[in-house]
Order: C-alpha cells, then structure tokens, then sequence
C-alpha cells in the first residue's frame, strides 16, 4: 500500500480539483442539469452507466425536459424514452429500467427518491455506485462512489490494490478517513477526465507524479 499517497489524502484531493479545474472537466457541468435534485441526479446516474459524461448530458437534457418527475417519466411510452435517450448507448434497456424506476417510485416511495442504500438498490437500474452517488451527493451522507475514474486512479496511486469497483469501495471505506469520503468522488472523477486519463495519462502535468506509483500505466502522455 502506498502509505504517502494515503497519508496525504487532503493534499490529493485539493490538487486534483485545483488542477482539473483549470482543464474544465465535463463533470463539473453535470450540475447544471442535476440541480442537485433527488430524481434528476437518479435519472442521470442510470443513463451514465458505460457511457461518456458528453452522451449522457445529451440524453439527460432531452427526457427531463419531457419528464422532469416520476410521474411524467412513469407515463412515458417506452418507444419514446428510448428515443429520447438513445444518445446514451444500451438506450433500451435503459429506457426500460427508467420508466420501471419512475413507477417504483410512485408505488412504493410516494414519489420520492428514497435515502438509503438498502433501498435505492431496489429501484431497476441502480447499482451501488449510483446509489453512492445519490447518498453522497442529494443527501449528504458519507460515502464513496466508485466509478471506472475511482478505481483507475486508486490503484494507479497504489493506495488500494483490486480488481472491481464494489472491491474498491470496500478498500477505501476501510482506510481513507470519513472526512474525505464524500469530496474523494468528485476530486478523482475530475482528473481522471482531465489529467489521469484512462489511455496515455499525462503523468508529466501530473502534480502528483512524486507520491504515485504509477501501477498499470504502461505508456503516459505529454
């Protein structure tokens, strides 16, 4: 385990957003489409999975301008959900766990996007990063959504050393402080858009290249 990566957790994450920041990473546009409301931030998260942050901002703008709430969303045809989200990628199954979310909402949350993990894994679609996300960041509970970017970069620094996402989660849960749980998401997120990119990341712009260990990175970027 990389015991100075771990160590200087505060640092990481400070520089992380400080210098994605300066590279405008598309996650920081997520917001304005979320408004940090429950059921939008639910929807978007449903239609992320395995699709680039530039998609699924298209295919999110589109159906929560027509299905701004459980309701709408519920009475939505499914040929049209699926048209309006195409941009996503695996539109039909998403399109099908989308109106299927929106009427478990209304029969059995009245309406409301619940706020618990045990409960937000009930809902078609949700998985444990998505269920993170929404603890996290619509309820500000602690947590740790691990993403492709999460994992990547955790095993890169070498603090963690695994093989999934839900593995990862453990790992971090179990040694990086509380107080960094709920910015860590956001902060690693952002660089690996930006800077700890899945191909040819660009180590030499890196500002945290002394304290990583670079596990995995076969050939890095300028």
């Amino acid at each position: 385990m990389n015991l100075k990566a771990l160590s200087s957790m505060g640092r990481i994450i400070r520089t992380m957003r400080i210098e994605a920041g300066k590279r405008n990473p598309p996650v920081n546009k997520i917001e304005k489409i979320t408004k940090s409301d429950p059921f939008r931030s639910l929807v978007f998260t449903i239609l992320s999975a395995r699709t680039k942050d530039a998609n699924t901002m298209l295919a999110a703008g589109k159906l929560l301008a027509e299905a701004p709430d459980p309701r709408a969303l519920a009475r939505m045809r499914i040929k049209k959900i699926e048209k309006l989200v195409r941009s996503s990628g695996f539109y039909r199954m998403k399109a099908k766990n989308l109106k299927a979310m929106a009427q478990m909402l209304l029969g059995d949350f009245d309406g409301n996007v619940p706020a618990s993990m045990e409960k937000l894994l009930l809902l078609p679609g949700v998985g444990r990063k998505t269920a993170n996300i929404l603890l996290a960041y619509s309820f500000g509970k602690d947590a740790i959504p691990v993403d492709t970017h999460v994992h990547r970069i955790s095993n890169r620094l070498g603090i963690v050393k695994t093989k999934t996402p839900e593995k990862t989660e453990k790992a971090l849960m179990a040694i990086v402080p509380r107080r960094f749980w709920k910015p860590l998401n956001h902060a690693f997120v952002s660089y690996g858009q930006t800077v700890c990119l899945p191909r040819g990341p660009k180590c030499r712009e890196c500002r945290l290249n002394r304290i990583c260990w670079r596990i995995g990175v076969k050939r890095s970027g300028i």
